[in-house]
């Protein structure tokens, strides 16, 4: 086995063991939902494990996807992607998690490494989406990923990693955030085991950054009005996810199977004209959370 490969397989088997973990965790947090899992081989080669968990207890709908595929680029898609020829390989997981409940933040996460000729890399993140925000629950995700980056060397830098995030997870035709964001990365190369090391812990504190905050409030109560507001601003997450997201780009650049790309699509969703929430509302208060802020320092 060459290096690479010897590399891609060890990151491999981190990540089907990380979408094992996440996803028991989910179950166990759900109540009465499961995991439905489909196996699936892509025509250019690889495959991958797509998960989904449908209209459970806490989670509406809920996917977890690992994938390990290899392939050549298209001549197009290769000039948009560092590294020389077409040949490529990537491994990594994905998870995308709508709640039922609109007290319940949305969020997603993904962590993955890829190859092109000499050059290899990792990438990844994970941000929040939440439709009535609760200031503890912000200043707690932001605090693990803080804290996660902070147990590591450079080029690992939560400052920029958060800024990052934030200028990633930007409707720009909006002119509005997505979320309030977390942590992004993506082409950080050079030694693969500290890189590793970063990503396995982050990977590892996906469930610490998120599920505390879901015990917290899922039995919030609420009615038909943060219902319909919670549909409404999953449209902005529809519009992100099929315009800007470079993993949806990547999945369909490279013939990935859509279900597994689109997995990531809530299940329900509006879009109303030209709204605007009234002045003092709850729902008003989400768009002051959105603007960056050091949530991390309390």
């Amino acid at each position: 086995m060459e290096a690479g490969d010897k590399l891609r397989a060890e990151a491999a088997a981190f990540f089907q063991g990380l979408q094992d973990r996440i996803c028991a965790a989910l179950e166990d947090v759900d109540g009465p939902g499961r995991f439905h899992e489909d196996r699936w081989q892509r025509a250019g080669g690889g495959g991958g494990r797509t998960r989904v968990l449908l209209e459970g207890g806490v989670f509406e709908k809920a996917g977890v996807n690992f994938s390990e595929v290899f392939g050549e680029f298209s001549e197009e898609f290769a000039r948009q992607i560092p590294g020389e020829g077409r040949a490529f390989t990537a491994t990594g997981i994905s998870l995308v998690l709508h709640p039922r409940s609109p007290m319940v933040p949305t969020v997603h996460a993904n962590f993955r490494f890829l190859t092109r000729g000499g050059k290899q890399w990792f990438g990844g993140g994970a941000d929040l989406t939440p439709y009535y925000p609760f200031r503890e629950d912000c200043v707690h995700f932001h605090r693990v990923w803080k804290q996660v980056c902070d147990r590591h060397p450079a080029p690992v830098d939560h400052a920029h990693f958060k800024k990052w995030c934030d200028e990633y997870f930007f409707l720009v035709h909006r002119q509005e955030a997505r979320g309030i964001g977390g942590i992004f990365f993506d082409y950080l190369e050079g030694d693969f085991d500290r890189l590793f090391a970063f990503v396995q812990d982050a990977g590892n504190n996906f469930i610490e950054a998120y599920l505390p905050i879901v015990r917290r409030r899922k039995d919030e109560p609420h009615g038909d009005k943060e219902r319909h507001f919670q549909e409404f601003r999953r449209g902005r997450y529809v519009e992100f996810n099929l315009i800007y997201d470079r993993g949806t780009i990547f999945g369909l650049k490279t013939g990935g199977r859509v279900e597994s790309i689109l997995m990531s699509l809530p299940p329900r969703v509006r879009w109303l004209y030209d709204f605007h929430p009234a002045n003092g509302t709850r729902e008003a208060e989400l768009y002051e959370a959105l603007k960056p802020r050091d949530w991390a320092a309390g």
